[in-house]
């Protein structure tokens, strides 16, 4: 297949949308970023890549980082995890309070806000304050091949600075007895693991690893089975999107993890990993050239899981 002439006739064809929504500009430092750029890159599972654009400019990965730290706790707690988190989607805004405590304090997933300041409690009190950034952060390297990978300490405190939703968040969690360790320590994690900073080659590296569903997972030192490989991709596809998973799922149809960075990852399971970055959002918090790239892709090349 001509995946560069598909590639590159795709981004012809999203033009038209190029001026549309902002990048995420109620976090000041997302807001310093140009918005008119885009970037795409196709990893095949067999070594080829395919790439267009700023395929090679860092980007704050924000919430696509939820997939690592899901699969760290995941790795680390087993079926004991979903007594903390559930796997269902939300249907409500990602950073839904309503939601949380009329469910008691349990969220909903691992991808939302409330699931993923769940996650970091857990990753702190396994490793410690000192150690669980340092963990984290070695894990992506490895699943990359890349050591240069690194948080981004402006973005992370400009997060932190103007995170009062999170933070009232974490306090409901805590309240509901669902957070272990100081609230303050927890954000900090949570925020640090949002910042890393990743190109498209390097994002469509690491999410190789979930492609692969018919071998073992070892990266970093993070081991997971085969059955949890895959569901983790089953929550990537019902949950990876906010409160558009549906709509990804209905015109994209691969499992994925959008982050308002502007980046988005899916992969097809034993083929590829493909990864979209432009910063402009929709009103749901994801890439407007990133979701109709990808749509247009899985339609053009009819390789979709469906």
């Amino acid at each position: 297949m001509e995946y560069q002439t598909i590639l590159e006739h795709i981004y012809q064809e999203i033009q038209p949308l190029a001026k549309e929504g902002k990048q995420a500009d109620y976090i000041p430092a997302l807001a310093k970023v140009n918005p008119d750029q885009f970037g795409l890159c196709l990893r095949l599972m067999k070594g080829k890549v395919y790439e267009l654009g700023a395929a090679d400019v860092r980007f704050s990965i924000q919430s696509i980082s939820k997939v690592f730290s899901l699969a760290m706790t995941l790795s680390l707690k087993g079926e004991a995890l979903w007594d903390r988190v559930g796997v269902e989607p939300s249907g409500s805004a990602f950073n839904s309070l309503v939601q949380l405590e009329y469910e008691h304090g349990k969220p909903r997933n691992p991808f939302i806000n409330a699931g993923a300041i769940v996650t970091s409690d857990i990753l702190l009190s396994h490793y410690g304050r000192e150690q669980a950034e340092t963990v984290f952060l070695e894990f992506v390297r490895a699943l990359c091949g890349n050591n240069d990978i690194c948080y981004n300490p402006e973005v992370a405190e400009s997060e932190q600075s103007t995170g009062y939703l999170n933070a009232s968040i974490a306090y409901l969690l805590k309240y509901h007895h669902n957070i272990e360790n100081d609230i303050h320590d927890v954000l900090h994690l949570y925020f640090m693991m949002c910042s890393v900073e990743m190109n498209c080659r390097e994002l469509s590296q690491a999410f190789l690893a979930f492609a692969r569903s018919n071998a073992p997972f070892n990266h970093g030192g993070i081991e997971l089975t085969m059955s949890q490989v895959k569901r983790i991709n089953a929550i990537m596809q019902t949950c990876g999107f906010y409160d558009e998973a549906g709509e990804f799922s209905f015109k994209v149809g691969l499992p994925g993890k959008s982050g308002v960075g502007g980046g988005i990852v899916a992969l097809y399971p034993s083929r590829y990993a493909i990864t979209v970055w432009s910063p402009r959002l929709n009103e749901k918090g994801n890439s407007i050239l990133g979701m109709k790239a990808l749509e247009l892709f899985t339609t053009e090349t009819s390789e979709s899981i469906f």
